[in-house]
């Protein structure tokens, strides 16, 4: 799984480049999660787990302080999640997360990319099956036993772990998150976690030939310029 999580970063790392973009998907999440689960982050362990991964990404305090007020008042926009999935240029697969208060509009802007790209939009359930819904957790640590001996403790099942010169990746089911999150925190104080989220991870990769890549890339950039988008999954191979 490894390869399938640095394939992910590398994607957004090419689409997701503007700063302005990047702070206002991250402000929408904290939104909505400190809407649904509280405000306080040390009640609400994904909101907690969003807040360090927006530092993490340099998101200023007031964007996430705006975020986390905003759901205090109890008014604002009423953002829904939407899932969205097909098959991409070269029969790549595509799974797009978004946030919007407008399921029309989103859908159609969705749509729209995968018409451009020359491909066709699926309907619920077309290529998710193909993709584990996991728990993805990286930080430094050389003791692989004792991460895993916590977790075991918690009660978490743990479905692949990895060491590549004492970077841990840890991936346990997406519905063990908090509860992998919390036994991780407490029983090693001061772990800094380089990546802490739930993410699609594909189940089989599909590499594209030079014109496909090209449309490749331009349904990514498409996507990822559309504001409900919040996150874009897929199993092409990158270079």
């Amino acid at each position: 799984m490894g390869r399938a999580y640095q394939n992910r970063k590398e994607s957004m790392a090419k689409t997701s480049d503007m700063k302005a973009r990047v702070y206002s998907r991250y402000g929408r999440e904290i939104y909505v999660c400190a809407k649904s689960g509280g405000p306080d982050p040390s009640a609400n362990l994904a909101l907690r787990g969003l807040i360090d991964r927006a530092k993490k990404d340099q998101v200023p305090s007031h964007v996430i302080e705006k975020a986390i007020d905003k759901a205090k008042g109890g008014g604002g926009e009423d953002y829904a999640p939407a899932r969205y999935e097909g098959y991409g240029p070269g029969g790549c697969m595509a799974l797009i997360e978004c946030l919007t208060d407008n399921p029309n509009r989103t859908f159609g802007d969705v749509r729209l990319a995968f018409t451009k790209a020359k491909c066709k939009i699926g309907t619920q359930g077309t290529v998710s099956h193909m993709f584990d819904h996991v728990a993805i957790f990286v930080f430094r640590h050389d003791d692989e036993d004792a991460v895993l001996e916590a977790l075991m403790e918690a009660d978490v099942d743990v479905t692949d772990i990895e060491n590549e010169g004492g970077l841990l990746t840890v991936f346990a089911p997406n519905t063990s998150y908090a509860k992998a999150r919390q036994a991780l925190v407490e029983t090693f104080p001061g772990i800094d976690f380089d990546v802490d989220e739930i993410q699609f991870v594909p189940q089989s990769f599909t590499a594209l030939g030079e014109e496909d890549r090209v449309l490749f890339d331009k349904f990514m950039a498409m996507l990822n310029d559309l504001d409900d988008v919040q996150n874009v999954y897929h199993n092409v191979e990158l270079d």
